[in-house]
Order: structure tokens, then sequence, then C-alpha cells
């Protein structure tokens, strides 16, 4: 005789799975040395950037005509510059200035193409195909020269309006990697079921498709930060970005370009924070990839 089980209601989904995931995310990137050094050169620099100003008694565009182009010293400690402006001060403002210019780039494209590709892949038809015209349209676009007839035109609009500048036109690859994994995603019995239970389309796309490629976009904004870094300092260093009497990183590798082999420290030093802060940012994102993609090798 077969004994009858007594059937138990369902409860509510066992979060064990999520949390082991999260562990083992967690435990790849604490094994991985590149990220510990690269989170720990990015904290370090954002430290320098922001405490920096309230280390040194110069600011950075009062000058000191005692001191006209001196080398490093006790006083100044990044030496000074032609009109006796303290480099360290420069520096750090400088360093500030473009971290905050890539993260707000980073955070408006991210967004933008995360919404932008999970709208095309999930509603197809026409939405898709309007979106998708968009996208292709964008990338025909030469960005480097656009933002530069562009720029000079918002002078008055201050560096918000260069970070708006540069971030519509650094979305539109993540867009299209977001649409592909938006078209996999829909067909999912998760997002089904929710669009069968009337769920409105933007609450299926916010609360299941989304998250759903976070991994992706995390990954992509991380890398994001670096990439925006760099253009904010190739663009102002032709003097189509942050303008005087401000700094940034761009506008002080322009300024001692052409007196770096006499006055070494005017260049070198802007140089050399630009260049680690890339390094370390790119560190970051191959470990967060490595980490989120379960098929990665290097993960293993």
């Amino acid at each position: 005789m077969t004994a009858v089980l007594p059937l138990t209601p369902a409860g509510p989904a066992d979060p064990a799975p999520a949390a082991g995931r999260s562990r083992l995310v967690l435990r790849r990137l604490l094994a991985a040395r590149g990220v510990l050094i690269g989170a720990v050169t990015v904290l370090l620099l954002f430290l320098l950037a922001f405490v920096g100003p309230y280390l040194t008694p110069w600011d950075y565009a009062a000058p000191d005509y005692t001191a006209l182009r001196q080398p490093p010293s006790g006083q100044h400690w990044f030496g000074t510059n032609g009109l006796g402006q303290d480099v360290f001060a420069q520096t750090v403002r400088g360093l500030q200035k473009s971290l905050v210019i890539g993260l707000l780039v980073a955070v408006f494209s991210t967004v933008l193409a995360g919404l932008v590709g999970a709208c095309a892949g999930y509603f197809g038809g026409w939405t898709d195909r309007c979106l998708t015209f968009l996208v292709d349209l964008m990338l025909v676009f030469p960005s480097f020269l656009i933002i530069t007839i562009i720029s000079p035109r918002l002078k008055g609009s201050g560096w918000i309006a260069f970070v708006v500048l540069l971030a519509a036109f650094n979305w539109m690859i993540t867009a299209r990697v977001v649409r592909s994994m938006t078209r996999s995603l829909r067909e999912r019995e998760f997002v089904r079921a929710a669009r069968f239970m009337g769920v409105h389309p933007l609450r299926i796309i916010l609360r299941h498709v989304l998250p759903n490629v976070a991994s992706f976009l995390i990954t992509d904004a991380t890398i994001t930060v670096g990439g925006a870094v760099m253009s904010e300092a190739a663009l102002s260093y032709f003097g189509f970005g942050v303008r005087a009497p401000d700094v940034s990183l761009g506008t002080l590798l322009a300024a001692g370009t052409d007196q770096a082999p006499v006055f070494p420290w005017l260049f070198y030093f802007a140089a050399g924070l630009l260049v680690l802060f890339v390094l370390a940012v790119n560190l970051i994102g191959d470990g967060l990839r490595d980490a989120l993609d379960p098929t990665s090798r290097s993960s293993s």
C-alpha cells in the first residue's frame, strides 16, 4: 500500500541560490589580485582628488610671483608653472574635475543604453526598428568631430553641458548588446509569466529585464569611466572641453606639453595620474567581467 504524503503549501522562493552566487562573485573578486590593486588605486586617487586641496595652503588659481617655474620643493610639492601657480593644487583640482566628468558620463550613458536597448529588444516591431535605426545613425556620425564643432557654442553652459555632450555619443554599442540580451530574455518563463499576468511592459523591463543584464552594465560602466576620462582629457587638450579658469587633466597636459623637456613637472604629474587611473579602472573592469561571467575561463 502506497503512502500518500500530505501536500504542503509552496513557500517563497529560496534565496539560497542568489546568496550562493553573490558569495561566489565576492570570492572571485577577492581572489583577483588585479581587482584589489585597481580598487585600492582608484580609492587613493579619489582621496587625493577630494582631500588633496585641503592639504596645501595654495589655491589652484592663486599665483606665487616669487616662484615662477620652480621645481618641486617643500613649499610647492609639485613645483610651479609660468604664472607661479602651484602645480600640486592644479593637479588635484584637474584630477577631481576629470573624475567627476568621467563618472557622470558613465552613469548617463549606461542608463541611456540600458533603457534604449531593453525597450528595443523587448517590444520588437516598429519600436525595435526605430531605435535600432537611431543607434546605427548615431554610430555613423563622427562623434569627436561633432563634439569639437558643438562644444565651442556651449561656452556659457559650463562643464555639465560638456558631460551631456560626451554621454550622448557614448552609449550606442552598449545599447546594441543590451538589445540582443533582452531579445533572449523576453522568451524566458518569468518574463512570459509576468506578461500573461498583465504586468505593464515598462515594469517588466525595470524589474525583470534590466536586473538580468545588470552584470554586463556594471562592467561596461566601469570601463566607460576610464574611456570618458580619456575622452575628456583629449578634448580638453585640444581646447574643446573644460575651460579656464577651471582646469582638468587635459588642460594641464596641453599647458605642459611644450615645456615638458625643460620643466617636466608641468607635464608628467598630470600624465602619470591619468595613466594610473585608466589602468586601475581597466583592472577593475576585467576583474568584474571574469567574476560576473560564469563562462569566463579565468574565473574558474
